[in-house]
């Protein structure tokens, strides 16, 4: 986009319009540069014009997939200036829906500060859910119904990122006047198509949206990529269903004798001996039919069924569910002759009815998509690359527990790195192994987890990462140390990896009482403990979040760096990095360029001998964990030069 800094705002030789379609030429263009973008504008502007006078053949100048929609909007009836879009019944609730909302989440924390919205859409363009990375673009698409519960499809919009996706059935860029009605023309809009993998169907779009002149080439590359990880959950979401649902009825037909059971879910369904013997096709199906009346009305269905020969069934079982969505339903059926003999039935109260059994609700990622924008046209360079002393051994200490399999706690302070880095590692270690997050904050819920489901049919090298280890409740801590003692059990296959914030550490917090099960403690260093890698550092986020410009920090902007202190670390130096862009998207970044709060630092630049002593008196306190006295005899002075050097150095650790 224009101003988005994270995907590479100004591309040489841009291509406005639809991707990934070629636009015939429409006029020698200009390096980013906004007469040429007003121009291009101009000229769709106009070919539109002709269209709406003369047809087809007026669209002449704009790619085939381009004129193709304004025919099918055209077509159906399609009013240029005031299109109206109905407003209609959406699930929100649903799977595509639970399996879109991490990804989408992340996505917009990593483009918190891009002037965008992002959007999230069934397979019938209705909006399910909408993610405001700019307030103001979110109330300039309000006025246009781009909202959830509105219907977005192209007979009803005309062109535009969503319904042109479904019609075209690939990912498909608006820009500007593109758009079929006037009111779209403000904007641009980029969508992909989510495809379930195990289908082929599209189960629905991922869309972004900025203003016309935001627009950037790369937000094609971000949609599509952000749409496969959609996939690949909804892939995962599958098999981890079906796989519960094959074992809960194994388990109930070992214990039925000869009763019946059933086991009924999307595509599914599965029946034993005796539920052939005791129930024809006509009442197997009424069954089923019962059975997925209870799996959406499971407070209020009745567990009883009359069969059109009369006899009365009594049905019980178990109902999986993810979140508040049934994924599938097993059912016992036994058959009670006559009627009135419901009355005389008396099953003991565990018996009787339907229980339910929670899946977990887990993020799964592998070496390509851990990093949700590494699908982007830009180099990686992986943060394990550094020389600082103390970032050294971290990397060495952790390495080492990944490839043993030792279960470990990685401290340190938000922002550090110490979730990408340990992921980072175990995918070098392990290339086709698998990762595991789980968030200790997500397991403070009322709602029954079942953690064991993480170590079904695990055949392969896993890490589970137990992200913000020090947030879990009393409760989750519990659930923790359940999973822990399980995972240990699997010691062969499966390394488990937790992160504490180090500042935790003093507190009384309920995580404390699963310390016990960890081996190694390795402490990823602040970012201000990294001075060494700190250029290398701030040039791998230039190049990450300008990797197609040509991008540099003047001397002053270095030393405004190397003064601050960066109290949420890497984070706030992207967030920085990320505020110069859009000051200065190209050349020589100064150091006015950055926020105001990188000139308020009282720490002084250090020279290479400050900066030696520095790093040792950090690696003195860590080696004695933080024992001052102790420290300052190691170092060879006395205490209060020690406390002096603490506050000029401003050491924390």
């Amino acid at each position: 986009m224009g101003h988005l800094p994270r995907l590479g705002s100004c591309v040489s030789h841009v291509t406005m319009g639809v991707v990934p379609q070629t636009q015939a030429p429409l006029g020698r263009r200009k390096e980013c540069g906004l007469p040429d973008r007003l121009s291009q504008n101009l000229r769709v502007a106009a070919a539109r014009a002709d269209f709406l006078e003369s047809g087809a053949a007026g669209a002449a100048g704009v790619s085939q997939s381009l004129a193709a929609s304004w025919v099918r909007s055209q077509a159906a009836g399609v009013d240029t200036m005031h299109p109206r879009s109905d407003l209609t019944d959406i699930d929100t609730g649903s799977r595509l829906v639970r399996c879109a909302a991490p990804v989408i989440e992340q996505l917009g924390q990593d483009t918190s500060s891009l002037p965008l919205v992002i959007a999230l859409t069934d397979n019938h363009a209705r909006i399910l859910r909408r993610v405001d990375s700019s307030a103001a673009v979110g109330r300039l698409l309000d006025r246009v119904d781009f909202a959830p519960g509105f219907n977005y499809a192209e007979s009803t919009m005309g062109t535009n990122g969503v319904g042109t996706v479904l019609e075209s059935g690939q990912p498909f860029s608006v820009v500007g006047a593109e758009h079929f009605t006037e009111q779209l023309q403000p904007f641009a809009c980029t969508g992909a198509p989510i495809i379930d993998p195990l289908t082929g169907r599209c189960e629905g779009i991922l869309d972004i949206s900025a203003m016309a002149e935001a627009w950037s080439p790369l937000m094609h590359t971000l949609v599509k990529s952000a749409a496969k990880d959609i996939g690949r959950n909804l892939l995962t979401d599958r098999s981890q269903a079906q796989r519960a649902l094959f074992d809960t009825y194994l388990r109930a037909d070992a214990r039925s004798g000869r009763r019946a059971v059933f086991a009924f879910a999307e595509s599914v369904f599965m029946a034993n001996a005796a539920a052939g013997r005791l129930f024809g096709p006509a009442e197997q199906l009424a069954i089923r039919e019962h059975a997925a009346f209870i799996m959406g009305h499971r407070h209020t269905a009745n567990d009883t069924l009359t069969l059109a020969t009369g006899q009365v069934v009594q049905m019980r079982g178990t109902r999986l569910l993810v979140g508040n969505d049934a994924s599938g339903i097993v059912v016992i059926a036994e058959v009670i002759e006559q009627r009135g003999e419901l009355a005389r039935l008396h099953l003991p109260s565990t018996e009787a009815g339907f229980a339910d059994h929670l899946l977990p609700q887990t993020a799964v990622a592998n070496d390509r998509t851990r990093l949700l924008l590494d699908d982007l046209e830009r180099p990686h360079v992986p943060i394990s690359q550094g020389s600082s002393p103390a970032w050294v051994r971290a990397c060495a200490e952790l390495r080492s527990a990944i490839a043993d399999g030792i279960p470990t706690i990685v401290l340190g302070e938000t922002g550090s790195g110490k979730f990408t880095l340990v992921a980072e590692l175990f995918h070098a270690e392990h290339p086709g192994g698998r990762s595991i997050s789980v968030d200790a904050s997500q397991l403070n819920s009322d709602a029954r987890t079942d953690l064991d489901a993480l170590l079904r049919e695990t055949r392969e090298q896993t890490l589970c990462i137990v992200r913000n280890m020090d947030a879990a409740s009393t409760e989750g801590v519990d659930r923790l140390d359940t999973l822990f003692r399980a995972l240990g059990d699997h010691r062969d296959v499966i390394t488990f990896i937790a992160t504490v914030s180090d500042s935790s550490l003093d507190s009384d917090l309920p995580f404390r009482a699963l310390l016990d099960h960890f081996e190694v403690a390795v402490t990823a260093p602040a970012l201000r403990f990294r001075t060494d890698d700190l250029g290398a550092i701030t040039s791998r986020l230039l190049q990450e979040l300008a990797p197609a410009r040509r991008v540099r920090l003047s001397p002053g902007a270095e030393r405004t760096i190397a003064r601050y202190s960066w109290p949420r670390n890497v984070t706030q130096l992207r967030e920085a990095l990320q505020h110069a862009l859009r000051t200065r998207p190209v050349g020589e970044i100064q150091d006015q360029d950055l926020p105001a709060y990188c000139h308020t630092a009282s720490r002084r630049l250090l020279s290479p001998l400050a900066t030696a002593e520095r790093d040792a008196i950090v690696a003195a306190l860590r080696e004695h964990h933080g024992n001052r006295v102790v420290a300052a005899s190691h170092l060879g002075m006395s205490r209060s030069s020690l406390y002096r050097k603490l506050r000029t150095y401003n050491i924390t650790a």
